[in-house]
């Protein structure tokens, strides 16, 4: 989804000296964070007038549990998109707070072309990757 969302927008070109995280930077980011909210809660709400309008009993056990799988499926898709628009809300919270763009883990930029890929990116690409492989250790 970032990546459609991204395709709306140009990446951030950052001018020859211009300094991390300015007021350019954090608007384009911003930006980008408030349309896929608005995207992500329009797809929410059109689920929601969609499963109410299609609430139909099939008299049929196969057709029944068809659409009971479908709209299974429907809602983890949409719990998953519940999940990012919390993000989302977190990342603008970092942004006010001017502390978007560093890694939780250890302060360092995380870099424009990783937000911009991700940008709900809390984490360097290497405190992410460690992360990973701890997750990976530990579930063997």
């Amino acid at each position: 989804m970032a990546g459609e969302i991204n395709r709306h927008f140009k990446p951030y070109v950052p001018k020859k000296g211009e300094q991390y995280m300015n007021e350019k930077q954090l608007a384009h980011f911003r930006e980008i964070l408030e349309a896929w909210k608005q995207d992500l809660q329009i797809d929410i709400e059109r689920t929601v007038h969609t499963m109410q309008d299609e609430a139909t009993s099939f008299a049929d056990p196969n057709d029944r549990a068809s659409q009971e799988s479908d709209i299974a499926l429907e809602l983890r898709n949409r719990d998953r998109e519940r999940k990012l628009v919390k993000k989302i809300d977190q990342t603008l919270a970092l942004i006010a707070a001017g502390e978007y763009g560093y890694c939780e883990s250890c302060g360092i930029e995380i870099g424009l072309k990783r937000l911009e890929a991700r940008p709900t990116a809390s984490q360097c690409i290497d405190c992410k990757t460690l992360d990973e492989l701890r997750e990976r250790q530990v579930a063997r």
